[in-house]
């Protein structure tokens, strides 16, 4: 007996991440870089003129929390630095030497990157990038949980008739 189980939501977004990163691992390697997937976003957002981990987090779509782990992993590998702001209240973030070597180096691949997203897009027929984007706002405007509550409640009300 070895029949697959269909599939919630969660266990195929982790599996469609984990493909992702590994793709993007394999690649990083190809380049010669070590590099973790998860710096991308902290990256990208300093390169568009984000200073502290607020403005890395309304940048992303990523938890305040999410960002600071990042960004402690980047700190020890000597990646960012921290800086007083002028206010005195913030502490900054600013790109090492060897980050603003990384960005440059990897800005054309982030190109390369959203090409074969397109690529994949038109292979699969569907707008994966909006799609995501539209479930996030859904979900954000009605959490997972509470759509859980009201499925079971549904169900109930459905069973008792």
């Amino acid at each position: 007996m070895n029949s697959k189980v269909t599939p919630g939501l969660g266990e195929l977004l982790r599996y469609v991440g984990e493909l992702v990163d590994q793709g993007a691992e394999e690649q990083y390697r190809a380049m010669g870089l070590e590099y973790r997937p998860r710096y991308t976003p902290v990256l990208r957002a300093l390169g568009a003129g984000a200073e502290t981990v607020t403005d890395i987090t309304v940048r992303s779509t990523l938890t305040q929390g999410a960002i600071s782990q990042t960004v402690s992993l980047m700190l020890k590998d000597g990646i960012l630095a921290r800086h007083q702001l002028e206010d005195g209240r913030k502490t900054g973030l600013h790109l090492t030497r060897k980050g603003k070597d990384l960005l440059k180096r990897l800005e054309p691949h982030w190109a390369v990157t959203f090409s074969a997203i397109r690529g994949l897009e038109a292979e699969v027929g569907h707008p994966l990038l909006q799609i995501l984007t539209d479930t996030a706002q859904a979900l954000e405007r009605q959490g997972f949980g509470e759509r859980l509550k009201e499925a079971a409640s549904h169900r109930k009300d459905a069973n008792e008739s």
